[in-house]
């Protein structure tokens, strides 16, 4: 069975074991979910832009909301110009594919993932993006750009995400 093949009867199994919503759910209408405050995407964003000066690295940072408008992008003075778009991609891909965009480059190229993803407008899978959790859901996105290697921006946005950790908790 090809990895692609597995993926897919993956995904239907597991669509297949989740509980039916029940009739008062349907009913509803709404559905509840978290999101970061502004105040906790901006100290995400500055604790992250520390984390990689501390390393002496000029990067930009995005935080994106979980349904990847952006909160906040801070550029460190003499990080490039392609910093910033760079960053935001990496984050809205991160919450688009609710996964680490440097685990995400690794099934491309292992094969677990077919190339063509990587032709999808606005996603960029490369290091550094990575989804913000708390209580396992997702509830924003964060990106980094600048350093030498995506590996280093990958390590600076989880530094970041370490440093709020006692804000996601609840």
């Amino acid at each position: 069975m090809s990895p692609m093949a597995a993926v897919r009867a993956t995904v239907v199994a597991a669509s297949i074991a989740l509980p039916a919503p029940t009739a008062a759910e349907d009913a509803e209408g709404l559905a509840s979910f978290d999101v970061m405050t502004p105040d906790t995407a901006i100290t995400l964003a500055l604790a992250t832009l520390e984390a990689c000066r501390e390393g002496g690295y000029q990067i930009a940072v995005a935080v994106l909301d979980r349904f990847g408008q952006t909160q906040v992008v801070i550029r460190d003075r003499f990080a490039g110009p392609h910093t910033v778009p760079t960053a935001t991609a990496k984050a809205w891909t991160a919450v688009s594919f609710r996964g680490e965009t440097l685990e995400l480059d690794r099934m491309i190229v292992d094969g677990e993932l077919d190339t063509a993803i990587r032709d999808i407008p606005g996603a960029l899978f490369l290091g550094g993006g990575l989804p913000v959790l708390s209580a396992g859901s997702i509830v924003g996105g964060i990106g980094v750009s600048g350093a030498p290697e995506p590996s280093i921006d990958h390590d600076c946005a989880g530094a970041g995400i370490e440093a709020i950790s006692e804000l996601l908790e609840f």
